[in-house]
């Protein structure tokens, strides 16, 4: 009888402890469309980022096509594949995780000095983090850093050292953006309050005071993600604060001030103020 090859084995191994894998040929590449999918006949779809209702068995869609199944794995379907395989690569969310791509030794410093310890694995050029949770994926959420976890594909490259801990919000902030606008570049530190003529909800000056003190409180504790937790910050206050014109030029610099002792500069300020105005319509 024939013995798998170290590639083969080594998936096997990980579709029997829940971890769906699919061969990767020459490039880190998946197999391409199968004579049977040819012109996306299957109804698949042709940029493999999101799985059809094709049930074919060979691996033609990307980290759609991974599997825990040793039937499939195994199958006469998959065995050129595997042949022709020049690494296993696996589906990170398919086994609830998220591997945090770090591409070069820059990337691994700031990991280091900014998220919770975890299992890490070595790569050619970095290093890969693995919590446990699955979260959406996201390409060049800093330098030289990417997330793979849901719909996305990771190279298996051994179990790597360390105790796996849980996905931490620091990671899954880094997928978050903020809206797409055209931004302007002002001078000044502030941006104007708000104005309007909506029902006052405030009933005393205590409560708008008590906002903008847990606000600023919110953004000076900051330990991570400081540029999302500014925009968010802002974003509530507008949403609670921001409709009946109470909300003064006095209480936004005290907001930008809060942001820019956490180093966010003048116009990050403006822009992420920008964008929240936006999101609420005003």
């Amino acid at each position: 009888m024939t013995q798998p090859t170290p590639i083969r084995r080594d998936s096997l191994d990980l579709a029997v402890a829940g971890v769906p894998v699919l061969p990767l040929r020459a490039g880190k590449l998946p197999f391409g469309n199968c004579p049977t999918c040819a012109g996306n006949a299957c109804g698949g779809r042709p940029n493999m980022k999101v799985a059809g209702p094709c049930q074919c068995l060979r691996p033609c869609h990307g980290w759609a096509a991974a599997t825990t199944d040793p039937a499939v794995l195994q199958s006469p379907a998959w065995a050129e594949a595997w042949r022709q395989a020049h690494a296993v690569a696996y589906h990170p969310g398919g086994a609830r995780l998220t591997v945090v791509d770090l591409d070069d030794a820059d990337a691994v410093t700031w990991a280091r000095e900014s998220l919770p310890a975890t299992r890490t694995v070595p790569t050619t050029r970095g290093e890969h983090w693995i919590y446990r949770g699955a979260m959406q994926s996201a390409n060049a959420v800093r330098p030289s850093v990417d997330i793979k976890s849901l719909m996305s594909y990771a190279r298996w490259l051994g179990p790597g050292t360390g105790t796996m801990t849980d996905l931490p919000d620091v990671v899954r902030a880094l997928a978050v953006k903020e809206p797409s606008t055209a931004r302007p570049a002002p001078l000044a530190v502030t941006a104007p309050a708000p104005t309007g003529s909506g029902e006052c909800r405030h009933r005393m000056p205590a409560y708008l005071e008590r906002g903008i003190a847990m606000a600023e409180q919110r953004i000076t504790e900051a330990r991570s993600a400081v540029h999302t937790t500014v925009y968010r910050t802002f974003l509530a206050v507008l949403s609670a604060h921001g409709r009946c014109g109470c909300l003064s030029d006095a209480h936004v610099e005290r907001l930008f001030t809060a942001a820019q002792a956490k180093g966010e500069s003048p116009r990050h300020c403006t822009d992420a103020w920008t964008n929240a105005r936006i999101a609420l319509g005003m």
